[in-house]
């Protein structure tokens, strides 16, 4: 019966693939970490034209990549921009107010995944109100027509 051994040892050969697999796509320095933090990674899909998640914010940093699609993303004191398939994004979290996370496209959905450093005992999200909206509304960034 014949040998099907890669090697006369019986282990395959090490690869050297790993040398050059990894393309750096993002490397930020966020402005705290909480203490006792636990990170949760997500993936979140809008159908065409859903304006996403309401005005928030998060208790800890948050590290994404569009995975398909296009996001409108939009933090307290940014500019809006789009974020295409492929892209990165993050934000600091804590008092940041992220207004957009919605699909950019009424065409294709967009698919985009978040890991997030979660401060314990605290949502991940929490929806900001109205009356916060208007206090802060000189932190917003202008918006393009």
């Amino acid at each position: 019966m014949p040998d099907n051994d890669p090697t006369p040892t019986g282990r395959r050969p090490r690869s050297d693939a790993w040398q050059t697999a990894l393309t750096l796509l993002q490397e930020v320095e966020p402005p705290f970490v909480p203490e006792g933090a636990h990170a949760m990674t997500i993936v979140i899909e809008y159908p065409p034209g859903d304006p996403g998640t309401p005005p928030h914010r998060h208790s800890g940093p948050a590290f994404g990549y569009v995975l398909e699609g296009e996001m409108v993303f939009e933090l307290e004191g940014e500019p809006e921009r789009v974020v295409r398939a492929g892209e990165v994004f993050w934000e600091p979290g804590g008092d940041v107010i992220h207004y957009q996370d919605g699909n950019n496209r009424d065409d294709v959905p967009v698919r985009f995944t978040v890991t997030m450093l979660c401060a314990p005992g605290r949502p991940m999200l929490t929806l900001v109100d109205d009356e916060e909206l208007a206090r802060r509304r000189d932190r917003r960034a202008p918006r393009r027509p």
